[in-house]
């Protein structure tokens, strides 16, 4: 599976952490906004969808479901074409695939033709424009990467806040049809997001210096990510973790209503969770990113997991509506956290080279869990009739995802042998000369010859 990686970050260059990244970092915070808040949006179609085509809520359920599944299961597929291609041809592909989905779906006759349409080629094309976007974010940024992290991620409530309000706006005026046609204009954003994506430069070389080393030869997939104990733990802690992580947030309102609260009210708990969210993820990434707390990011994102798995236990006792507004305070709280770092502590294991395989990866595991975790509630909710009982289900399994990642991270990484105190051993003497891409070139490849990958301070301690 060879082949040259078009637009990838020249070996060597450092990342400006500034400059045109901030024009990078916005039309990432437009994408992630996009992705996660676009499958919540649709829901507001489902009613009328619904006495259209005399269906149930079941049946108009899996149009967001095949949205997320999209978004997360082609995550090797979006590495492949992002390591073929470049980053942004395959961002303007993507943003002419999710617009041509919304457009044709304002056209369907049936059910079946929705989920080929707003589900597959919208959920295809986004997929296709978040993964390259944050792999943009990664290479522009390093030193202020958690914060950029954090700022984009902000994108997914504020978008949710807005396209929410806009979705019902649009059903009113236009029936659900003009508002699938307008979207379907909105998400041709995504191709104006794609154009900023301009990729990193060499510098220049003078004559006299010789030729430029050449880029060794890369892989479509790299696979050997999974020699990486780092990313082997994260990838399981990050899977478990999304089987409960989507849980509450769909069972909220409805627990909301068991209680015997009025549907505004209900309704108005997502509101508080999203305001909340808006803020908790900036904050984070800015905290991640202070010199005394960037090299233990590992164990503020297995912190951030455990807060919110015990937000999901003490929220299950909540009696009244009051006991859920403070909940959905708290797991506003602890999922902007665990939205902030969940990328950054990833990029921070593998490094540059390898996210872009890595993060496919991640995803596609990742979309087998938000497949079984809702459903799972759902099941369990059906069984009982107990909404305590999904609550301390979800937060069980964060629970776990937390102590997998910080005992995982504790036990197998941090008693790496000395390669640190070696490569310190061998650091050339101030006064000679050493290229950079050189140096970055041997901290890349040579640690992974027998399967062994150097792990920085940002990922053990």
């Amino acid at each position: 599976m060879g082949g040259a990686v078009i637009d990838d970050g020249p070996t060597g260059i450092k990342a400006p952490d500034g400059g045109w990244g901030w024009a990078i970092l916005w039309g990432c915070f437009v994408i992630t906004g996009f992705s996660y808040a676009f499958p919540k949006a649709v829901s507001v179609f489902f009613k009328e969808l619904m006495r259209e085509f005399g269906i149930g809520y079941s049946d108009t359920a899996w149009i967001s479901s095949i949205l997320l599944a999209m978004l997360y299961g082609t995550g090797p597929l979006c590495s492949v074409c992002v390591n073929r291609f470049g980053c942004r041809p395959v961002m303007l592909a993507g943003g002419l695939l999710a617009s041509l989905g919304m457009v044709s779906a304002s056209f369907c006759g049936s059910i079946i033709q929705l989920y080929l349409t707003t589900g597959v080629l919208t959920g295809l094309g986004l997929a296709l424009n978040f993964q390259p976007s944050l792999i943009m974010l990664n290479r522009y940024f390093n030193k202020r990467r958690p914060m950029a992290n954090g700022l984009a991620a902000a994108g997914s409530p504020v978008f949710l806040c807005a396209l929410s309000p806009l979705g019902q706006v649009l059903q009113d005026h236009y029936g659900w049809r003009g508002g699938f046609l307008i979207l379907g204009g909105l998400l041709l954003n995504c191709c104006v997001c794609a154009a900023l994506m301009r990729p990193l430069e060499a510098p220049r070389q003078s004559s006299g210096s010789g030729p430029a080393p050449q880029r060794p030869p890369r892989r479509l997939l790299d696979l050997s990510v999974f020699r990486d104990r780092g990313f082997v733990i994260y990838a399981l802690a990050a899977s478990i973790m999304v089987l409960g992580l989507f849980v509450p947030p769909v069972f909220v309102v409805s627990y909301a209503k068991d209680l015997g609260v009025p549907d505004t009210q209900a309704a108005f708990l997502l509101t508080i969770l999203g305001f909340v969210d808006i803020f908790a993820r900036p904050t984070a990434g800015f905290i991640t990113g202070l010199k005394k707390v960037r090299p233990y990011s590992v164990y503020l994102f297995s912190f951030a997991m455990f807060f919110n798995g015990f937000a999901d236990l003490t929220g299950s006792t909540a009696s009244n509506y009051g006991g859920l507004v403070v909940f959905c305070i708290f797991f506003g709280i602890s999922y902007g956290m665990v939205g902030a770092l969940q990328f950054e502590v990833l990029m921070a294991i593998v490094g540059t080279q390898k996210f872009s395989s890595a993060i496919g990866l991640v995803l596609l595991l990742e979309a087998i869990a938000v497949l079984i975790g809702p459903p799972s509630g759902g099941k369990l909710l059906d069984a009982t009739h107990v909404y305590q009982y999904v609550f301390i289900l979800a937060g069980a399994e964060v629970l776990a995802s937390s102590l997998v990642l910080v005992l995982g991270n504790f036990f197998c990484i941090r008693k790496r042998p000395e390669t640190a105190t070696e490569e310190e051993r061998h650091k050339p003497p101030e006064d000679v000369r050493v290229d950079s891409r050189e140096v970055e070139q041997f901290l890349k490849t040579e640690p992974e010859k027998n399967g062994e990958v150097v792990h920085t301070p940002e990922t053990s301690v």
